[in-house]
């Protein structure tokens, strides 16, 4: 047997951020010679960060990586290591993993395939490097290879090749994998920055066993963790496999700036493997894409295998994501916490639960001390870290009832939120008789529903934003995905806040979240029973007269409805008669025609509220088919609203 240890490290990393980066760099290479780690993968991008947008067009940006790479070099005596950074080559820039060992630069491997779509932009900065090119690339007057090659690791004919797919490398069908094991390549290294989305991880699984399996190889997945830029989430991950069997994973979702992920792994049984696939045969030139590295992996003894189980349902992933999202952002952008106006409805409740169990998660994972150490910029005293972190208000008008009072009162209490309540029907009055003066009538529900409405909502804005500033905290803006896309939200009003963390979640899912939550919970937290005086309420808006008994469904359509017809229209792009057709089907339970009416509604609405769309605060990305304009659905502001598509789905309901 031929054993050497590999591993793989996630970090939590931020755009620019050179201090922080190259430290939780240093700091897995540390951990990993620590661990008897021979090869250690690192993300894509993880000395730049991978979400630097256009400033990767910097030239300065591009001196400071080689500096840190420089930096990171001497650290790296008795060990490989694979660090990704741009590379700038004959006038393109490349993004690139460098392999560096026993304290040279080795060489430089340029991904292929580049990640282009849903709120991915790599070709907008980098070009695809041609597969079966070499060339040489001058670094402080000392020449290196760069392009399409593999390394080989110790004496000739007796080392240990290794070879690189990074990130959406292995996503495509025709992967660099297949001409490595031609190559005979012992190890392929997968540097990712791969956001998190629902059930994603299965995807991942797939191709680090089937890389492992066909390739015959040891496959080695590392990336990302945590909010690294403010919209896409990190969930780390790590996995190492061995001809199509998972020996190891890292944990999800952690707290940690720097998780390792190392094993054991047997060289002999995977060539073993590669030999009895017949498909491979040896390159004709298989010297053209190979470095020889004066550095030989040290070999050391058999090891129990360790796996991490990872069996988060999607309420469990939501939770953790979410949690994980915000506790980067807040402590990022080095705020205080957050405040949350609390209405006693289901949204405002969700974010407000987030926030609880971000702080109650983030605790049981790093402790007391560790996340005063995480949160530095914040003066923590004795009292509940949750009710430092998150100060709730509601605020009442005359349309406010006794059971969401009671309700925003009873959650906060359960969460341990330090909780206000504001009366805001005097401000109210005022706006309304200083337009009723000025316009010379008296404003009236008849005729002026939507304003008398939208001011309510306004007004609740300017208190909760003093508040954020007297305290240096976020305000967290409350409205969801299904309000986004039918514009059901008051902008400047329920919209107003510097985060918006569900505004990715359709309002159907968060009530069973809530539902979740109050009889579930997450692993090692546990339920909310409290919630019940949540979930036993109809959502409403609470801005018309009590009498007149709001709901939001009643003023929009069934929940359920909106999200399938969202689904069918924006995510699968159908016209409005295929949408009708689609939720027919699912929805019999409704009469056609009035399936007709509520598609119409959504088409009309959709398109008259794209500005809303546009104005709404940074949001998470956990869905790979949302409605951020700014990273997935690009939809133009001003548009034809479907006028002659709907003129024929009208006739034919009307047929």
């Amino acid at each position: 047997m031929k054993l050497i240890k590999v591993a793989a490290a996630v970090l939590n990393q931020t755009p620019l951020d050179w201090q922080g980066n190259t430290a939780n760099i240093l700091s897995a290479i540390d951990a990993a010679k620590s661990d008897g780690v021979s090869l250690l993968c690192l993300p894509e991008l993880c000395i730049t960060g991978y979400g630097c947008e256009d400033a990767f067009f910097s030239a300065g940006l591009r001196r400071t990586a080689r500096d840190v790479l420089s930096e990171i070099v001497l650290a790296t005596d008795g060990i490989a290591v694979s660090v990704g950074l741009p590379v700038m080559y004959e006038s393109a820039l490349y993004n690139t993993a460098c392999l560096i060992a026993d304290g040279k630069i080795i060489g430089f491997v340029a991904k292929q395939n580049l990640a282009g779509d849903g709120l991915h932009y790599e070709p907008r900065w980098f070009k695809p490097w041609p597969n079966d090119v070499r060339e040489t690339i001058a670094v402080d007057g000392d020449d290196y290879p760069i392009g399409d090659i593999y390394f080989e690791l110790g004496r000739s004919g007796g080392g240990v090749r290794l070879g690189f797919e990074i990130c959406e490398d292995a996503w495509v069908a025709a992967r660099p994998g297949h001409e490595l094991a031609g190559e005979a390549v012992d190890i392929i290294f997968n540097p990712s920055a791969s956001h998190f989305a629902f059930d994603k991880i299965r995807v991942r699984e797939r191709f680090v066993l089937e890389g492992s399996r066909a390739f015959g190889v040891t496959y080695v997945y590392s990336n990302l963790l945590g909010n690294e830029a403010g919209r896409a989430i990190y969930d780390g991950g790590a996995m190492i496999a061995t001809a199509g069997e998972m020996v190891t994973r890292g944990p999800r979702f952690s707290f940690q700036d720097v998780v390792l992920t190392s094993v054991v792994v047997d060289i002999d049984a995977t060539r073993m493997a590669r030999a009895r696939l017949s498909s491979f045969r040896p390159a004709v030139d298989e010297m053209s894409a190979c470095v020889k590295v004066d550095f030989t992996p040290a070999e050391t003894a058999l090891q129990t295998t360790h796996d991490v189980p990872d069996e988060f349902t999607k309420e469990e992933e939501f939770t953790r994501a979410i949690a994980l999202a915000l506790f980067d952002y807040m402590r990022k952008s080095r705020s205080n916490g957050f405040i949350v106006s609390l209405s006693g409805g289901a949204d405002s409740t969700a974010v407000a639960c987030l926030i609880a169990l971000m702080t109650t998660m983030a605790c049981k994972e790093l402790g007391r001390d560790g996340l005063s150490a995480r949160l530095r910029h914040i003066d923590f005293d004795d009292a509940d870290p949750v009710s430092q972190l998150l100060t709730t208000v509601y605020q009442a008008t005359e349309n406010s009832s006794d059971a969401t009072r009671s309700a925003a009162s009873k959650v906060a209490a359960a969460i341990g939120a330090a909780h206000m309540e504001f009366e805001v029907g005097d401000l109210v009055d005022g706006y309304v008789t200083m337009v009723e003066k000025a316009i010379g009538r008296e404003l009236d529900w008849g005729t002026d529903d939507i304003a008398l409405q939208n001011i309510q909502a306004r007004v609740r804005a300017p208190g909760v934003w003093m508040l954020a500033n007297l305290k240096n905290a976020l305000l967290v803006s409350t409205s969801n995905r299904s309000e986004a896309a039918v514009g059901y939200a008051t902008m400047d009003g329920d919209t107003c806040g510097g985060i918006s963390p569900i505004a990715g979640i359709d309002k159907a899912f968060l009530r069973h979240w809530l539902c979740w939550l109050e009889t579930v919970g997450p692993e090692g937290v546990g339920p909310i029973p409290q919630l019940h005086v949540v979930n036993a309420l109809t959502p409403s808006a609470e801005l018309r007269p009590l009498d007149d008994k709001q709901t939001d469904e009643d003023d929009l359509m069934p929940y359920d409805l909106l999200d399938a017809i969202e689904h069918e229209a924006i995510g699968e792009k159908k016209t409005p008669i295929e949408v009708f057709e689609t939720v027919c089907v699912a929805f019999e339970q409704y009469a056609d025609k009035q399936l007709g009416l509520w598609v119409e509604r959504f088409f009309n609405l959709w398109c008259r509220n794209q500005w809303k769309r546009e104005r709404y605060a940074p949001s998470f990305h956990v869905d790979d088919k949302n409605l951020d304009p700014k990273t997935w659905c690009r939809f133009p502001i001003l548009s034809g609203g479907f006028e002659r598509e709907l003129a024929e789905l009208r006739s034919r309901i009307n047929a």
